[in-house]
């Protein structure tokens, strides 16, 4: 006896232990394991020997919209800082000790308000001495008019001579000159002790203090005078900023050169709050830069704004156009150059490329490179390969709640804003 036949007489006796329900729960289990590998190899045999697969590959589905066209009003975009309207260093106008502070540092104060004192006495001794100089010239000229009339009525008579009324008039002339000077002098030293109360000059935020009380401050002009602090006026403020020549053509062109309305958002500002008035614009572009000074005047009552701050300003061009707009990120980059995904009406995806402009609560304002009737993919962008095909479904295109340029995820450095026109 073989070998294979010692196997089969042993398998034999095997299954006769085997009971026969276990048996078929046995050779049931079996075929349920064995269908699905069989099918399956079946499907592979099938396809290798070049048959048609047996499920089709789905195509990728992605959500297309044609572009939005709205009327919107464009900006120019500026970056610039905030200055004091007037600012003004507070110097002594005379000489002495600082008796008294009347402000406290950083406060805002009015035009005329006292901040300092200086010690008055020696100019209320100087002011007495001029008064009493007045007096005394005052007296003078009034006995010189006294020997002049008593001289003019002797004359009638020839008891005096002409030359001793011409002495007596010209002796009245030098007492009224010489009370002209006392007074004159008098209300100098007036002056002077109207200034040894410093007040401020101008209305605004006042720094803080330079010099304390005790200490002697000496008057002068510029940088001999003891500066004691400097006051900003803040309502209004200016915002100063710098702009390209080409931008200055273009706002000259359309006449705005001067009273165009701006609009300014502060660093960790999203919306444009600040609104004022282009006021001034300077007389020549610099060489070395190729850029003009400007100036806006804007309204800060409550003194909010600060000289030093920056702040992001939009200038209004003054016109309405019709844009196309699609959301800012359906909007692909290829090295420099700026790609939206189009689907054609077979299913293929092509790229073209596009001239941007600004952003618009979310939406991308495309200047060119689109056709107001092309199906934009505006979802689904990553499954989207241009050449290949997918399952477009239709969307809308609508502007993002409370979205702006500075929000935006994919906003990208271009000069220029725009607003839906109203």
């Amino acid at each position: 006896m073989n070998m294979h036949q010692l196997f089969r007489q042993g398998d034999a006796r095997q299954t006769d232990e085997i009971p026969a329900p276990s048996r078929a729960r046995s050779l049931r289990r079996a075929a349920w394991i064995a269908l699905p590998v069989l099918a399956v190899a079946g499907i592979y045999g099938y396809a290798q020997r070049g048959g048609q697969p047996a499920m089709a590959q789905a195509l990728p589905t992605v959500t297309v919209s044609t572009p939005l066209q709205r009327e919107v009003t464009e900006w120019d975009d500026y970056i610039g800082r905030f200055e004091a309207s007037r600012s003004v260093e507070v110097r002594p106008r005379v000489s002495g000790a600082i008796t008294a502070l009347h402000f406290t540092d950083g406060q805002i104060v009015r035009a005329g308000q006292p901040l300092f004192t200086i010690d008055q006495r020696p100019f209320q001794a100087a002011l007495a001495e001029a008064r009493a100089g007045v007096a005394t010239a005052q007296s003078d000229l009034a006995l010189a008019r006294t020997d002049l009339e008593r001289a003019q009525r002797l004359i009638e008579v020839d008891a005096v001579s002409q030359s001793e009324v011409d002495r007596l008039r010209a002796r009245v002339q030098a007492a009224t000159a010489a009370l002209a000077g006392a007074q004159a002098r008098a209300r100098s030293r007036a002056l002077d002790l109207e200034f040894t109360t410093v007040r401020a000059p101008i209305s605004g935020r006042i720094s803080d203090r330079r010099i304390d009380p005790g200490n002697l401050v000496s008057a002068g002009d510029g940088a001999s005078g003891t500066l004691l602090t400097t006051i900003n006026a803040l309502d209004p403020i200016y915002f100063t900023f710098e702009g390209s020549e080409g931008l200055f053509l273009k706002q000259k062109r359309e006449g705005n050169a001067k009273g165009a309305a701006v609009q300014v958002r502060l660093q960790d500002e999203s919306d444009y709050r600040w609104a004022g008035k282009l006021d001034f614009t300077d007389n020549g572009l610099d060489p070395r830069s190729g850029t003009i000074r400007a100036r806006a005047v804007i309204a800060n009552p409550d003194m909010f704004l600060t000289p030093g701050m920056f702040g992001n300003m939009r200038l209004a061009s003054g016109t309405t156009v019709k844009a196309m707009l699609v959301p800012d990120t359906a909007v692909q980059t290829d090295q420099a150059r700026k790609l939206l995904l189009v689907v054609g009406k077979d299913g293929t995806v092509a790229a073209k490329p596009v001239t941007l402009g600004p952003v618009i609560d979310g939406l991308r304002v495309v200047r060119g490179g689109i056709e107001p009737s092309d199906r934009v993919v505006i979802v689904g962008t990553q499954m989207a390969m241009p050449g290949g095909k997918v399952q477009a479904t239709t969307g809308k295109i609508e502007p993002e709640a409370h979205a702006s340029a500075a929000s935006s995820p994919t906003a990208l450095p271009l000069a220029g804003q725009a607003t839906f026109a109203r």
